[in-house]
C-alpha cells in the first residue's frame, strides 16, 4: 500500500514537469492557403526589434536554411548593398518595399519576411536563451500577406540561442508550409 502514494507523487511530478516544458514555448499561427512548394521563394529582410545587433540577419539565415531543408524549390535571399540593420533602425518600411521590388524583379512567387522581437540570453544564474519571432509569407505579385505566425521560445541554460531560434522558426514554418504542394 505504501507504493501507491509514491506512484501518485511520481505522476504529479511528471505532470508538473510537462506543464513547465509546455510553458517554454508560445506560438500562434494562421492557416496557410495552398502554396506552390516548387515555386521561387525570396527571403526578405527581418526587422530587428531587439537590442541585439544583427538579430534579424541571424533569423533570416536560419529561415533560408529551413526553407531549403523543407524542400522548397528555389530560395533566394535579398542582399542589400548597404548595412542591413542597425539598432533602432527607422528605415524598416522602405527597406521592406525595396526588398519586395527586388523579389518581383527575380520573379519570385512568395516572400518570407518577419521580425525578431527577442534574441538574447536571459539575465540570471542560468542565462537561458530566449527567442521571439514573427513570420509572414507574402504573395510577391500582389503584396498580400498569405500567412502569419508568431512565437516565443526559451531553452535551457546549456542550449545555444541559435538552436532555440531554429526550433521556433522550424515549428512556425512547418505550419506555414503544411499545405504547400
Amino acid at each position: 500500500m505504501r507504493s501507491f502514494p509514491r506512484f501518485l507523487r511520481r505522476c504529479a511530478l511528471l505532470i508538473g514537469s510537462l506543464a513547465l516544458l509546455a510553458a517554454c514555448t508560445t506560438t500562434d499561427r494562421g492557416r496557410a492557403p495552398a502554396l506552390e512548394r516548387q515555386a521561387t521563394w525570396a527571403v526578405l529582410p527581418f526587422a530587428n526589434h531587439t537590442e541585439t545587433p544583427l538579430a534579424g540577419n541571424r533569423a533570416e539565415a536560419i529561415a533560408e536554411a529551413l526553407l531549403h531543408a523543407q524542400g522548397v524549390g528555389r530560395v533566394l535571399r535579398h542582399q542589400p548593398t548597404t548595412q542591413q540593420e542597425a539598432l533602432f533602425d527607422a528605415g524598416d518600411v522602405k527597406r521592406q518595399q525595396d526588398a519586395l521590388a527586388w523579389a518581383r524583379e527575380q520573379q519570385a512567387r512568395y516572400a518570407l519576411t518577419g521580425a525578431v522581437d527577442e534574441w538574447r540570453y536571459k539575465v540570471g544564474v542560468d542565462g537561458e536563451p530566449a527567442a521571439g519571432v514573427t513570420l509572414r509569407i507574402i504573395d510577391v505579385a500582389s503584396g498580400d500577406t498569405l500567412w502569419t505566425g508568431a512565437g516565443g521560445k526559451s531553452g535551457w541554460s546549456r542550449e545555444a540561442l541559435s538552436a532555440v531560434a531554429q526550433k521556433l522558426i522550424r515549428d512556425l514554418l512547418s505550419t506555414g508550409l503544411s499545405s504547400a504542394r
